[in-house]
Formats: structure tokens, sequence, C-alpha cells
């Protein structure tokens, strides 16, 4: 069976210019799955070490929340982790709430304008860029005793 030269190729990445509508797009499933593997391994660890007892539990807080003074090197490196995971939550789970928003409005029937659409898509990163920077800051200044 012979091709006809005139049909018009599928399209594929190469063809489309990245643009904010697709990012967000993107970000929103990358984000879902990074809430559901990373948080919930996280959250079920959590909840094991609570049933299985105060020992178990605190061992969990060394290797998650804090090794202490006393803390061993792989606890130390395992803080740091987490804290780097924890910080991946939390911008995953603000930019998949803006996009969650900004979905729910698009299902209202507004916003399919091209330039409101690709201006929502844009500030649905910033936002969720700035919610994480306020909760990193709130958190850090919780530490450092500033409130």
């Amino acid at each position: 069976m012979a091709k006809n030269p005139n049909r018009p190729l599928s399209p594929h990445l190469q063809v489309y210019r990245w643009s904010p509508q697709m990012a967000i797009s993107i970000f929103h499933r990358a984000t879902g799955f990074i809430m559901a593997t990373a948080g919930m391994m996280t959250v079920l660890w959590w909840l094991s070490s609570i049933s299985g007892g105060a020992e178990s539990y605190a061992t969990f807080q060394k290797y998650v929340v804090s090794a202490g003074s006393d803390g061993t090197s792989a606890q130390v490196v395992s803080n740091w982790f987490f804290r780097l995971v924890a910080l991946a939550v939390t911008f995953s789970f603000f930019q998949h709430m803006a996009s969650g928003i900004r979905h729910l409005v698009l299902d209202i029937g507004a916003g399919y304008e091209l330039k409101t659409n690709r201006t929502w898509a844009s500030v649905a990163f910033v936002a969720a860029f700035f919610a994480t920077a306020f909760v990193v800051l709130f958190v850090a200044s919780r530490f450092l005793g500033v409130w």
C-alpha cells in the first residue's frame, strides 16, 4: 500500500512550541504523582511508626524530623533528604491546588481566551512558588524562634 505524500504528519513535541498552558498541564500530572508517592510513602511510614510504639516512633523522628546532637551521619543525611522531600511535596501541593482551581474555572466555561488562559497558567506557577516560599519562611522562622 503506497503512502500519500500529501497526508499530514501526526503532531509531536518537536512541532509544538512550549507554552504555559502545556507546562501547567504536565506539572499538574507530575505534582499529583509526587504527592501520591513521596507524600503518601512518608505518611504511611509515620503511621506505621506510631503503631509500632515509642521506640519505633523515636527511630522515625531521628531519620525524618531531627537526628539531634547524637545522630549518626546517615540520620543527618536522611534529615536533609526529607527536608527536600517536604519542600517538593509543599510546592507540589500548592502547584496542584492552583492548577486545580484554574481547571475549575475552565470547567465553569470561563478563561478559554488564549491570552487569558496563558495568563492564568503563568499565575498558577507564580502563586505556587510564592505560597511555597511563604510556608518555608514561616517554618524557618518558627525553628529559629523569630515568632
